[in-house]
């Protein structure tokens, strides 16, 4: 399972020119679920993501979490995120998992990490053509994949 995390001052989902969810302060998470990929890995990214130290603490130093500060999330489902770039120009998403391995777990994620954060976590649609907004704030963007956690 694979993340990209995003520090933002703003993002937002549309689908078909509606507003669908927004946040503020806070982070975008594009969320990529691939073949094998398990609740554990799940677990471990939510527990990961809340809890990394990427806001401004009062001294300027980047050293506060999600949690710390309170802010918003926005975990948008990416199979993208798992294409195989290796051969060719064409990229191969045959390492993403299906619709019947990536919804549960992607809609895990969402709750495992408003649980951790005590507060909704907000989403696009699984599978819809969503046009995404951000503003990156620093920029701070950081990947995790759970299949190089050791």
């Amino acid at each position: 399972m694979k993340l990209v995390i995003q520090r933002v001052t703003e993002a937002s989902v549309s689908i078909e020119g509606r507003l669908h969810s927004s946040i503020g302060k806070g982070l975008m998470v594009l969320v990529g679920v691939s073949v094998g990929d398990t609740a554990d890995d799940v677990r471990w990214l939510a527990a990961k993501c809340t809890a990394m130290r990427i806001f401004n603490d009062d001294e300027g130093v980047m050293n506060r979490s999600l949690i710390d500060t309170g802010g918003e999330m926005l975990a948008v489902s990416q199979f993208t995120l798992c294409a195989s770039t290796r051969k060719g120009n064409r990229p191969s998403y045959i390492h993403a998992a299906g619709h019947e391995l990536a919804v549960p777990l992607y809609e895990q994620f969402c709750s495992e990490c408003g649980t951790l954060l005590g507060r909704e976590v907000k989403k696009g649609v699984f599978g819809a053509d969503m046009k995404v907004a951000l503003v990156n704030d620093g920029p701070v963007t950081i990947v995790i994949d759970s299949k190089l956690r050791d």
